[in-house]
């Protein structure tokens, strides 16, 4: 029978319905072969997951406070959230210990699904993992005493700023005293030293990274932190298909950041952390 024919058999309503028949029918097909029509394929990482019920999260232990283990039990800033953001998803952890030499060879090859272990934005990752909006800023920033009338980096000239020998933050105040009379001073070997020769009136202001910073103003409440000076983001890395899962991700994070989760997390881990 000719389609001319087969119209005609059908009648006005008849064909109608066979056109929404057929319609169903392409969507049915492409749930169970995993496309769609119109828009972007099945996240396959994201189905499996949801199948497994669990979230596969690539770790480098042994960056304390980010990643630790203690006996089998993985824990640490980083461990918490995701846990959190994979509650949100609706999904139980699985911990895959990597290492970060090979932590984006582990997510593009599947043997996990994201890696949160504090991780670096590295664009140069983007032919193989998408990345998350960012959870945390390890850059530099300035901490001066809570009295202090330095507010901002126009605010350092003839004062003495102190930073840790050798340190990103020596380099980026060694470029800074280039254009700026600050009298820098560059006799502590470790954030901690200069943080608390700040404290002892001994200087004017600290140039430092953001951890040891957040860790000496949990402990020292005379101390403050000023601005941030560099970003360098942390932030989760999945596999570039995995597209439904990075929106997942994101939104997991925008909800935990509104509930006030990083300042929760940040006041658990940030504290001193011990040398042994």
């Amino acid at each position: 029978m000719s389609v001319e024919q087969l119209a005609r058999a059908l009648g006005r309503w008849g064909w109608a319905a066979l056109v929404i028949l057929i319609g169903y029918s392409i969507l049915a097909a492409s749930s169970e072969l995993g496309i769609e029509v119109a828009g972007q394929g099945l996240d396959p990482v994201w189905a499996a997951a949801q199948s497994r019920g669990t979230l596969r999260i690539a770790v480098d232990y042994g960056f304390r406070p980010f990643t630790d283990i203690q006996g089998d039990q993985p824990r640490g800033y980083d461990i918490d959230l995701a846990r959190a953001v994979a509650t949100k998803l609706g999904l139980r952890t699985e911990f895959v210990p990597s290492g970060l030499d090979s932590i984006y060879d582990d997510i593009a090859a599947g043997k996990a699904d994201i890696a949160i272990s504090a991780l670096p934005y590295a664009p140069e990752q983007g032919w193989r993992v998408q990345f998350s909006e960012f959870y945390f800023n390890a850059g530099q920033v300035l901490v001066v005493r809570t009295n202090s009338p330095i507010t901002t980096e126009d605010d350092l000239i003839q004062k003495r700023v102190g930073v840790a020998l050798g340190s990103d933050a020596d380099t980026y105040a060694r470029t800074r005293a280039q254009h700026q009379e600050l009298i820098l001073d560059l006799g502590y070997d470790t954030p901690a030293d200069a943080l608390n020769a700040l404290r002892e009136g001994k200087l004017d202001a600290v140039i430092t990274d953001n951890l040891a910073a957040l860790i000496a103003i949990q402990q020292y409440p005379e101390l403050h932190l000023v601005k941030a000076l560099t970003f360098e983001p942390y932030t989760i890395a999945m596999s570039s298909g995995a597209f439904q899962l990075h929106t997942e991700v994101n939104r997991a994070l925008a909800e935990l950041r509104q509930e006030g989760f990083f300042e929760q997390n940040a006041a658990k881990w940030f504290r001193e952390q011990p040398t042994n």
